[in-house]
C-alpha cells in the first residue's frame, strides 16, 4: 500500500467548505485528527489573510494558510506572515497599464499589508467584504498603485470568466500571472512566478517535505499549478473542467465532504 502523504494541502472555497461557506464537522474533524496525528494540513487559498477567521472559527485550531494565491504565507498561531511576494508599485503602474490598454472600462482594486487590508477605484464593484474598516476606496490612480499589493484584481462589468483570463493573461505575458476563482468575471492578477504552485513548494521544503509526498485538492482555475506540483493531485467532483483535465484522481463534491471522505481512505480513519 501506498505511504500516506507527508503534507496535506487544500484549497478552501469550493473545496473545503460547502457552497454556504460552511465547514462540515466530519470534514474539521478529519483535518483534526491528521494535524494532531503529526501531519502538516496547510489551507491554500486565494483569500487574503482578513478572511480566515471565517474559517478558523470552524476549526478545532487555526490551520496555517498560503494566501493570495501564493504571495503570502501565514501562522495563525503567532498572527505572523512568513513570506510575501508582493507586486512592487512599478510594476503594479505597468500592470494597470497595460489592463486599461487592453480591456476598456476595468476597475481595479489591490490587496496590501499583505493582504490585510484592500484598497480599490471608487467604481469597483464590492460583492463581499464591503463594510469592513480594512476596505476602503482611493481617489487616485495614483494612490491605488503606491503601495506594494499581494494581488491586483480587475473586474470589468459581466465577462465568461475563461474568456476574459486569457485576455488579461495576453495582455501581462512576461509581466505578471493571471488566474481566476469564481464564476464572476473577477481576475487575479500576481508577480510573475507566484501561484499557489509556488508557495506551497517554498512550505513545503521549510517542512523537508518533497513534492512527491505532498496530497492537494482544488476546484478552480488557480489551483491547477499546485496541483500539477503535488505527488498526488485530487479533485473535488464539483471542479472546474481545467481541473478536472489535470487531476489524476477525483474525490466526492465539496457538498458531501469529499476532501474528508478522501483523507479518512488514506489515513485509514475511522
Amino acid at each position: 500500500m501506498e505511504d500516506p502523504p507527508r503534507l496535506v494541502a487544500s484549497d478552501i472555497d469550493g473545496t473545503l467548505l460547502r457552497d454556504d461557506r460552511t465547514l462540515s464537522p466530519r470534514t474539521a474533524a478529519v483535518l483534526a485528527r491528521i494535524a494532531a496525528a503529526g501531519t502538516p494540513v496547510v489551507l491554500v487559498t486565494g483569500r487574503p489573510i482578513r478572511w480566515l477567521p471565517m474559517v478558523y472559527e470552524q476549526l478545532a485550531a487555526p490551520l496555517p494558510a498560503i494566501c493570495a494565491n501564493g504571495a503570502v504565507v501565514y501562522d495563525p498561531d503567532a498572527d505572523q506572515v512568513l513570506r510575501a511576494d508582493p507586486l512592487a508599485p512599478e510594476l503594479l503602474a505597468e500592470v494597470a497599464r497595460r489592463l486599461r490598454a487592453e480591456v476598456p472600462g476595468v476597475s481595479l482594486a489591490v490587496e496590501i499589508v499583505d493582504s490585510r487590508q484592500m484598497r480599490h477605484e471608487v467604481h469597483y464593484p464590492l460583492r463581499w467584504d464591503a463594510d469592513l474598516d480594512a476596505i476602503r476606496a482611493v481617489e487616485s490612480p495614483e494612490e491605488l498603485l503606491a503601495a506594494p499589493a499581494v494581488k491586483l484584481l480587475a473586474r470589468a462589468g459581466e465577462q465568461d470568466p475563461d474568456v476574459f483570463v486569457r485576455v488579461v493573461a495576453g495582455a501581462l505575458e512576461g509581466l505578471a500571472e493571471a488566474t481566476h476563482s469564481s464564476y464572476s468575471g473577477l481576475i487575479e492578477i500576481s508577480a510573475a512566478g507566484v501561484t499557489k504552485a509556488a508557495g506551497l513548494a517554498w512550505y513545503a521544503e521549510r517542512l523537508g517535505v518533497d513534492e512527491r509526498d505532498v496530497v492537494a485538492f482544488g476546484d478552480m482555475p488557480n489551483d491547477v499549478p499546485m496541483l500539477a506540483w503535488a505527488g498526488r493531485a485530487v479533485a473535488v467532483a464539483n471542479a472546474h473542467p481545467a481541473v478536472r483535465e489535470i487531476a489524476p484522481e477525483v474525490t466526492g463534491p465539496n457538498t458531501e465532504d469529499g476532501v474528508a471522505a478522501y483523507l479518512e481512505k488514506v489515513f485509514e480513519l475511522d
